[in-house]
């Protein structure tokens, strides 16, 4: 079934306009009666069309319920910047797997190493790609792909979750089963770029509670360690 997403849901009646009517109505060649499925606020209401005009769609809901797909805790990736186009591999698979929203952070190691302005161009595409990967995953949101934060922004924000953990190489990490997961409404997970982190923000991240988390003795890269640890995430707060 079509899945859209709009800001509000009603139990009455739901209008999409915009690029997405459009396409419910030339690309797609919907028609009154048809059903389809928009998605508000992690809410799945399930409709049937009733009536469509050249820029807008008008819903009556027939079932509304939360969605399925959307974990029971809230991810928040804080993924340091890596170079090329890496990064909105990372935006699709992270959404894909269930995160909440993804922060990009410069860290001391990023070889890219955009400003704040710079990045906010890039954004854009970047919250395109989260929009669609919800869409085909069937998530009940779009994750927010956040403005770039420095290090120690990042790590301010990652005070405020419940647990945060970030994903280090060297020793002194523990396995993700030993980290406190019961209970915990929103979780921080922090991932280096190419260059992994230096050991002074190894260091101010324990200090700010950070618990160090260690995947194995395989080196991954940095796009591949966010689809790993936020399966394990998944898996072990019973969200598969």
């Amino acid at each position: 079934m079509p899945r859209f997403f709009t800001e509000h849901g009603d139990e009455n009646e739901i209008v999409i306009t915009g690029e997405d009517a459009v396409h419910i109505g030339r690309s797609l060649r919907m028609r009154p009666g048809e059903r389809l499925t928009v998605c508000a606020e992690g809410i799945d209401y399930d409709c049937e069309i009733t009536r469509i005009t050249g820029s807008e769609v008008f819903l009556h809901p027939l079932h509304i319920a939360p969605c399925a797909a959307e974990p029971t805790v809230r991810v928040t990736l804080y993924q340091a910047v890596p170079k090329q186009d890496k990064l909105a591999e990372i935006v699709q698979k992270a959404t894909e797997l269930g995160v909440y929203r993804i922060v990009p952070v410069l860290t001391a190691r990023c070889v890219a190493r955009p400003s704040k302005a710079e990045f906010e161009k890039k954004r854009q595409r970047l919250q395109k790609i989260a929009h669609s990967a919800a869409k085909q995953s069937g998530r009940g949101i779009i994750p927010e792909v956040a403005p770039l934060l420095s290090w120690k922004e990042a790590l301010s924000a990652m005070q405020q979750e419940d647990r945060a953990v970030m994903l280090y190489e060297e020793e002194g990490g523990v396995r993700f089963g030993e980290v406190p997961l019961d209970g915990a409404k929103s979780i921080g997970l922090f991932i280096g770029s190419e260059g992994g982190i230096s050991e002074e923000e190894a260091a101010d991240a324990v200090a700010a509670g950070l618990s160090r988390v260690w995947l194995g003795s395989r080196i991954l890269r940095c796009e591949t360690a966010p689809t790993a640890a936020l399966s394990i995430l998944m898996y072990l707060t019973g969200n598969l």
